[in-house]
C-alpha cells in the first residue's frame, strides 16, 4: 500500500493533482486516520504542516508531493516534499508510485543470510549489525559498485526520453535482511550524487 499526501500552491491545482492520482488508481481519502486499503491519496491545504507532524509522530509512512510553486508555509508540503511537480508531470508520477515498476531487479540470495546467525535473526537490514554482516562480504560491495555505475548511465538516457524515475529493487528470501542492506547502501551512495533525489522504500519491514 502507498499513501501519497499532496499539497499545492492553489486549491485548483490541489484538486487537479488529486484527481490525476485517482485516475491512476489511487483511492481518495479525506482524513489521515481514515481506514486505508490499497494505494490512497490525501490532499491537504494550507501547507499541511500540522498533519505532516501528526503522521510523523504516529510513524505513518507516506510519499509527499507538492504541485506548483512554493506556498511559503513553514514545515509544509513544498518545504518537505519528496517530489515537486508541475501539472505535466502528474500522470507519470502517479503511475510510477502506483506501479513501482523496477528498471533493475536484483536477487540478493547469493549472499550469506543473516537469518541463520541467531543474534541477527530478529533484526533487520536497518540495524548496523546486519548491515556490517552483509557489507563485509566482498560480493556485496562489487554488486553495488556495478549497480551504481549502471544507474549513473541510465539516468541521462531516461531524462532524454522525458522520464523522471529509475527504480532499482532488491529481493531476498524474507525481504528483511540482505535486500534491505543493499537498498539502503545504494540509496546512501546515490543520495550523495548531485542532481539525484532518492526515495528509499522497504516493503516487508515496518
Amino acid at each position: 500500500m502507498t499513501l501519497v499526501i499532496i499539497g499545492a500552491s492553489t486549491r485548483g491545482r490541489l484538486e487537479d493533482a488529486v484527481a490525476a492520482f485517482e485516475a491512476a488508481g489511487f483511492t481518495r481519502i479525506q482524513e489521515l486516520h481514515e481506514k486505508r486499503d490499497g494505494d490512497v491519496v490525501l490532499g491537504v491545504g494550507d501547507g499541511g504542516a500540522e498533519l505532516l507532524r501528526d503522521a510523523d509522530r504516529r510513524g505513518i509512512k507516506y510519499v509527499l508531493v507538492h504541485d506548483g510553486e512554493d506556498d511559503r508555509h513553514a514545515g509544509g508540503t513544498y518545504e518537505r516534499a519528496h517530489h515537486r511537480i508541475e501539472s505535466a508531470q502528474r500522470e507519470e508520477l502517479a503511475s510510477h508510485l502506483r506501479g513501482r515498476e523496477a528498471a533493475l531487479l536484483i536477487d540478493a540470495r547469493f549472499l550469506d543470510n543473516p537469518y541463520w546467525v541467531p543474534e541477527l535473526r530478529d533484526l533487520s537490514g536497518l540495524d548496523s549489525a546486519v548491515a556490517d554482516f552483509v557489507m563485509k562480504q566482498p560480493a556485496a560491495g562489487r554488486l553495488l559498485d556495478d549497480i551504481e555505475g549502471m544507474v549513473g548511465e541510465l539516468i541521462p538516457l531516461y531524462r532524454e526520453k522525458g522520464r523522471m524515475h529509475v527504480v532499482v529493487a532488491f529481493g531476498c528470501t524474507g525481504g528483511q535482511h540482505r535486500s534491505v542492506v543493499l537498498a539502503a547502501e545504494l540509496a546512501r551512495r546515490l543520495g550523495e550524487t548531485d542532481g539525484i533525489d532518492v526515495d528509499f522504500v522497504t516493503r516487508d519491514i515496518e
